[in-house]
């Protein structure tokens, strides 16, 4: 008997405990910016779907608990994805820098016109120019491939493989960037600021923030195409009524 009630008080102990730990509780933190103090924009916990403001001082208080993963978004800064970890969320100051929003327009450089002074009796005599085979002057073809089975022939299966690798690994990145930025910036260019600001009912500020996640939603991913805009549109509606039910812990 003394047996069974010590595995029952085991037990309970043990899903008191997991219980604690599996509890979100109130993460203090700060966003920072080595130029600008950053005093408005949002915070939100996807996996607890709450968000709240960032207020002065760059301070905001939300439910969280570690593996939850938080979006930081605003006008003034570039939105950031982080996932929490067991050492976030046993500071007493969690602090998060962000990096500004760059509107600046890229430096130009504008030259003058270069004139080339032309060959006399054009180029083809230098192409028509025969060369002997010794060390100083030969003609060994050292810029294109070849299997030397024509001696100055181009190999062009080997050529062939090196570009299929170089295409792969643009699919590879371009798979990765549709994630986050490139998702929310192809939302913006396809859709007019009418369609955020009174169909979805969004604010200004709470736009970035919105796409951001959206494109957590692996779903986001299947309608990049402009014939799947309108299931690109239906998707947005369906999520912005999720986005909404967050609430709002700090005003």
């Amino acid at each position: 008997m003394k047996n069974k009630l010590g595995i029952l008080i085991a037990c309970l102990f043990c899903q008191i405990v997991l219980g604690q730990s599996n509890s979100r509780k109130s993460l203090h933190g700060q966003v920072l910016n080595d130029f600008l103090a950053i005093e408005s924009g949002y915070v939100m916990n996807i996996n607890a779907n709450v968000r709240t403001f960032i207020g002065a001082g760059g301070l905001f208080d939300i439910m969280a608990k570690p593996k939850d993963t938080l979006l930081f978004s605003g006008l003034a800064f570039q939105s950031k994805k982080i996932v929490l970890t067991e050492k976030d969320c046993s500071q007493v100051l969690f602090s998060v820098k962000l990096d500004l929003v760059n509107n600046q327009l890229k430096e130009v450089v504008v030259h003058k016109d270069l004139k080339v002074k032309s060959l006399d009796g054009g180029s083809q005599k230098f192409v028509d120019m025969q060369f002997e085979d010794d060390r100083q002057s030969t003609a060994k073809n050292t810029v294109m491939y070849s299997d030397q089975t024509i001696k100055y022939g181009t190999d062009f299966v080997r050529i062939f493989k090196d570009v299929k690798k170089l295409l792969r690994k643009k699919e590879d990145v371009q798979e990765d960037v549709i994630s986050d930025i490139a998702f929310a910036e192809y939302a913006k260019d396809n859709f007019t600021p009418d369609f955020f600001s009174k169909t979805l009912d969004l604010k200004p500020d709470e736009i970035e923030l919105f796409l951001m996640y959206c494109s957590n939603d692996a779903e986001s991913k299947k309608y990049l195409k402009p014939d799947d805009k309108f299931q690109l549109m239906d998707f947005m509606v369906n999520k912005n009524k999720e986005f909404k039910k967050a609430t709002i812990i700090q005003k």
